[in-house]
Order: C-alpha cells, then sequence, then structure tokens
C-alpha cells in the first residue's frame, strides 16, 4: 500500500492505509460540491465560529497530535508543540479577520458607483507534503475555507494518521461533511481530480518535479493554482556581522526539523574576514549534535523521515565529493537503528558541482567564501530557487540594502526565518508562485466580482 506510517525511529511499519476507490473518490468530490453551494452563502461569523472551534481543539489535542506526528515523521516532538501552537492563531487570524480583507472595496468612477465583491471559486484541491504535516495543511485550508470554498486534501503518503487527525479536529468543530475532506489518492487519481469539473483550484506545496506536473494539469484545464515548491535559501554573514548572532542563528536555521524544510537556510555566504572563525565554530556546532529519541527534549535531532531520504541524501553528499567538494564534518549514516544522518558540513561547492543547483533535504549545509556585498549577492542569487534568505550585519540599513537585490520571496535580517498569520510565505524562480497566510493568502482562491451601476 502506498500510505504506510513507518516511526524513521524504530523503523517498524505503524499502520498502513488504503487508498480512496474512484467510487468513493466520486462520492467524496459529489460532497464537496454539494456543501460549497451551502458553505458560500454562509456568513463569516458562521465561517468563523468552525475555524474558532477548530482552532480550540487542536489546542486541546496538542500532545496528541504532536505524539502522532513523531511517530510518523520524526521530528522532535518538542518542535511539533511548536508547530501547532502556529497553527492555533493561523485559524483564529482568519476566522476573525477574514471579514475585513474580503469586504467590498469601492472603486471612484465618473459617474454611477462601482465595487469589488469576494466571491468564492468552489471546490479547492490542495496537494500538501510531510514535513511539516498540520502547519502545511493549515496554512492553505484557513483561509480557503473562510473565503467561502470547501477543501479536498491529499496529504503525503507517510503521515496518514496526521491527515486524518486534522480532518477529525474540523468534523468535531462542528464542520459540514464535504467542507474539508481528506483522500488517499495514487497520483492518477489525483491527475484526474484536478481535471474534475468540480475542482476550481489546486495548491500544492512539494519539489519542483510535483510543481511542474501540477502546474501542466492545472493548466490543461484552465484551474488557478499556488505553488511553494523547494529552497536552497542563502544566509548571508557581511564583514560587520557579530558571530555570536550569525552562528547560532545559522545552526537553528539548518538544523531545525533535522533540515527538512524548504525555507530552511542551505547556503552559508560568509565574507573572508569572518570565513574561517565561522566555518570553526559551525562545524564544531555541528560536531557537538546528538542525535537521540525525538520524543526525548533533550535530543539535539532524530531521524530524516525515511530510508528513501537518507539514501538520496548521502548520494548527494558523494556526489558533492566526487566533484572536488570537502566534507568538513558529518557526511556518513549513524551506525544505529532509525533513518539518522550526520550533521553534515560541505565546502569547496563550486557552481560546476552538480549539486550546487540541488537542493538538500536534511541537515546539510554548503558554506562559501566572498570578498565583497557583490560577490555575496550574485553568489546568492545564483541559484534556480527564490523562497527564503537570511541577512546577518551590524548596519541594518546596509544589511536592508542587500535585501533589495536578493531574488528571493522573503528576507529575514538578524533573525531566522518566521512564519505566522500575519506574513506572506511564497517564493519565486523555481520555488513557486502565489503566496500563503496573511491577507495575501485568501486572496489566491478568490473571485473578484466588479459590480457596476449606472
Amino acid at each position: 500500500m502506498t500510505y504506510r506510517s513507518v516511526n524513521p525511529y524504530t523503523e517498524d511499519v505503524v499502520a498502513e492505509y488504503a487508498e480512496h476507490t474512484d467510487a468513493q473518490l466520486e462520492e467524496v468530490l459529489i460532497r464537496a460540491d454539494a456543501t460549497y453551494r451551502e458553505w458560500s452563502r454562509a456568513s463569516f461569523a458562521e465561517r468563523g465560529k468552525v475555524l474558532s472551534a477548530a482552532a480550540d481543539l487542536l489546542h486541546e489535542r496538542r500532545e496528541e497530535l504532536a505524539r502522532l506526528a513523531t511517530t510518523e515523521m520524526g521530528k522532535r516532538y518538542i518542535e511539533l508543540l511548536w508547530e501547532i501552537d502556529l497553527c492555533v492563531p493561523i485559524l483564529r487570524y482568519y476566522a476573525t479577520e477574514a471579514e475585513r480583507i474580503l469586504a467590498p472595496k469601492t472603486i471612484e468612477v465618473p459617474d454611477g458607483t462601482a465595487r469589488v465583491d469576494a466571491a468564492p471559486l468552489g471546490v479547492i484541491f490542495g496537494i500538501e507534503p510531510w514535513n511539516f504535516p498540520y502547519f502545511q495543511l493549515l496554512r492553505i485550508a484557513a483561509p480557503v475555507m473562510m473565503a467561502g470554498n470547501t477543501v479536498v486534501m491529499k496529504h503525503a503518503p507517510s503521515v496518514p494518521g496526521c491527515a486524518l487527525a486534522v480532518e477529525k479536529v474540523f468534523l468535531d468543530a462542528g464542520a459540514p461533511q464535504g467542507l474539508y475532506t481528506n483522500v488517499f489518492l495514487t497520483d492518477e487519481q489525483s491527475a484526474r481530480v484536478i481535471a474534475d469539473r468540480r475542482i476550481t483550484g489546486v495548491a500544492l506545496t512539494g519539489s519542483e518535479r510535483a510543481g511542474s506536473a501540477v502546474a501542466a494539469a492545472a493548466g490543461r484545464s484552465l484551474k488557478r493554482a499556488t505553488l511553494e515548491l523547494g529552497g536552497s535559501d542563502p544566509f548571508l554573514v557581511l564583514d560587520d556581522a557579530d558571530l555570536d548572532l550569525a552562528v547560532p542563528l545559522a545552526v537553528a536555521a539548518r538544523t531545525m526539523n533535522t533540515g527538512q524544510a524548504c525555507a530552511a537556510a542551505k547556503r552559508f555566504i560568509v565574507h573572508s574576514s569572518l570565513y574561517d572563525a565561522f566555518l570553526q565554530r559551525f562545524t564544531a556546532a555541528f560536531a557537538a549534535m546528538e542525535p537521540g529519541d525525538p520524543m526525548d527534549e533533550a535530543t539535539d535531532f532524530g531521524p530524516l523521515v525515511g530510508e528513501n531520504a537518507l539514501d538520496r541524501v548521502l548520494d548527494q553528499i558523494e556526489l558533492a565529493r566526487e566533484h572536488g567538494a570537502t566534507v568538513a564534518v558529518g557526511g556518513k549514516r549513524i551506525d544505529r537503528t532509525g533513518y539518522f544522518l550526520e550533521p553534515t558540513v560541505l565546502t569547496g561547492v563550486t557552481p560546476e558541482n552538480p549539486v550546487f543547483r540541488q537542493e538538500i533535504f536534511a541537515q546539510v549545509a554548503m558554506v562559501f567564501r566572498v570578498d565583497s556585498d557583490e560577490e555575496a549577492v550574485a553568489l546568492a542569487n545564483d541559484s534556480d530557487f527564490g523562497l527564503g534568505s537570511t541577512v546577518v550585519s551590524a548596519d541594518v540599513a546596509r544589511a536592508e540594502r542587500i535585501a533589495a537585490q536578493l531574488e528571493v520571496g522573503m528576507v529575514f535580517i538578524n533573525r531566522g526565518g518566521e512564519a505566522g498569520p500575519t506574513l506572506p510565505w511564497g517564493g519565486v524562480k523555481n520555488s513557486g508562485y502565489g503566496r500563503g497566510l496573511s491577507d495575501f493568502g485568501i486572496t489566491e482562491f478568490v473571485n473578484w466580482k466588479l459590480v457596476r451601476i449606472a
């Protein structure tokens, strides 16, 4: 079966789930479309009541949900509590702010009146990944549903228990059947869902390959789509940076979620005057990290999500080494049960190295030396990706000038990457298009309808 819950720490199969049959899928689509007809006419207060109740349940169940996700994908329990605690205010934000954001907007005209009204589109199909098993679902579902749409959600096959748990939260919160429906589908079934006339938009978070396939399928059917794809985020350390700030930020930015984050810092671009000191402290911090049980708060890092993920990263490290890179620390699988990788730092990765343009989805950092701000910006922008970035400098105005030149969707100055209800999330280039969260997120699947009166 495709949908298998495997504990990455013990390597044991926890549970298996059958895919939906075509007949079951058809029932889901019929119900989601019928519910949309009713939900689209519900008031913002009625919609907000469901989302507020879901936020309360999410908070009440946070420990249970965190344990479930730790078992399914290996993230540290404490990090999952943080993730759930981020999801709660996202639900509450849209429950209270949707009416303000989507209020009719008046347009000045020479005669009569004109305005635009926000109308929902219909049934939105979500395809979301495993690495943030609750955040990825709820950051899409909350604004989509508050706008008056319904959601059919295909979660990653490795976290089926988390997928069902989120669906149950909404049902227990009073959501009508068909408002939010989880589906276990094959890729072929997903392609048919995108083409189905009842689906009016697609939201994907995933790889470049998945984004290309979904965008092509949505384009053929003239469906609106948002894509949040991979990243190879640059982390720039300017020559006036305080290493007591820069090094801990850099370590956290690369090792959070065992490095399995699209918007994790992956390329560390350091001015030559600080390079040696930065590299020494950075590699020492990586070498000092201890693996362990992700349920234990004392554990520095847990396993990668699965054996295939681990093998893929080991292949990338070897590929980098074959093309001249140096492994400054780490680089091997840890000899123990579980899919553990040593925290790894690579140096000497040139633009000719195939790994230079790849996303490494693990706690593997590439460190580069530059001699000027101009060289730092050029190297940062020499990427197919453009999701997030970080700039560390004692001169904020200088950092802002650097930020203005970076070809990315997000820049964080003297702080790590951050997600929140009011902060727009997304990127450019091969990192996708469209924005999640904030006021922007709720307008992605809305029809701004012009009403012109004589």
